[in-house]
């Protein structure tokens, strides 16, 4: 017979004492994180130095929420340009080492600086002469001597009331991994492209590696009359192709104007124009906004949005109509 379970008992939340132990956590943690400031020094370039001259990989480690952190870490400097994994210290004194070479650095991570895990297979890295980075919040703790480099996490306390919880030390470990991998970017002149070859499935690598002539309309299916096509003509060239808009251009496909929808309305408001009469090169617009197929499709989002046009035309250095795209081309491809 199943024992009935007796329902928890109704907490009465006090909102002002949630907000003010919120406020209390994130005052604590921003006067920790602020105090790491005045730390980095010789200590932090040393590191940094070790990093940049490794021919491997940083092995990057630690147990409990430290181990957590020490992931995050792990995965930011593997995407900013620094080759880094993640070892667990338990699973490494089982077999785990293999995974650590002498070309490699080694980031321990323990806010105790006693970690028995840590400090077991520490013997193991020293004698393969693999450099050893630790984080700490004792500087005279057993990781710390052993370390070739310290790096001080230490807090003046946990954000949690107890003094128990890893709070603020695991912050501030992060931030202290965080800093690492940002100097290291920028010591390796880590750019915007390197960093969406490894995001490469994401929104932001689609952003940075998609170029214009990865979505442009090419060949027949860009819109193009010549100066003295009919507005019939040029309606019908903008029907067929589905962008809003024509390309007008001469007998060398070098780029005269351009014939939107917009300059259809304008033409149909004024009075004064013969629309059964006129040709395209009196009613389109000169100097459109253009790009070049080399260009990332970022950019003619931009362009777009702040020109608050729909449609672009695709050019060359002898501004000869080349392509065309419209705002639903990015749309399909997630630019934007």
């Amino acid at each position: 017979m199943n024992a009935r379970i007796a329902p928890a008992t109704p907490i009465d939340l006090n909102p002002d004492a949630i907000a003010r132990s919120a406020r209390a956590v994130i005052a604590t943690e921003a006067e920790a994180v602020q105090a790491l400031e005045s730390r980095i020094g010789t200590d932090f370039v040393e590191a940094c130095r070790l990093i940049l001259a490794c021919k491997g990989r940083v092995i990057v480690s630690g147990m409990g929420k430290s181990g957590h952190v020490a992931r995050k870490i792990a995965a930011t400097l593997a995407s900013t340009g620094t080759p880094a994994f993640f070892v667990h210290p338990g699973e490494a004194s089982h077999g785990d080492l293999g995974m650590i070479l002498p070309q490699d650095v080694v980031l321990a991570l323990s806010y105790s600086g006693e970690t028995d895990e840590l400090l077991f297979i520490l013997p193991v890295i020293k004698r393969q002469g693999i450099p050893l980075i630790a984080i700490t919040g004792k500087p005279n703790s057993s990781l710390a001597t052993q370390a070739d480099v310290h790096l001080d996490g230490s807090i003046s306390s946990e954000a949690c009331p107890l003094g128990l919880a890893p709070t603020t030390s695991t912050t501030v470990a992060l931030v202290l991994g965080d800093a690492l991998a940002i100097a290291l970017l920028e010591a390796r002149g880590f750019t915007s492209d390197d960093f969406a070859r490894s995001h490469p499935a994401g929104s932001l690598g689609r952003r940075l590696l998609l170029h214009i002539s990865d979505v442009m309309h090419t060949g027949d299916d860009v819109p193009r009359v010549s100066p003295d096509a009919s507005l019939t003509a040029a309606l019908v060239e903008m029907t067929r192709k589905h962008l809003g808009m024509t390309a007008v251009v001469d007998a060398g496909q070098r780029l005269l104007g351009v014939f939107t929808d917009g300059d259809l309305r304008r033409a149909l408001d004024d009075v004064g124009v013969d629309l059964r009469g006129a040709t395209v090169a009196e009613l389109m617009t000169r100097g459109p906004k253009t790009i070049g197929a080399d260009k990332l499709a970022a950019e003619a989002a931009q362009l777009m949005e702040k020109h608050q046009i729909h449609a672009l035309l695709v050019v060359d250095d002898e501004q000869r109509v080349v392509g065309a795209l419209n705002i639903h081309d990015l749309l399909r491809a997630r630019v934007v």
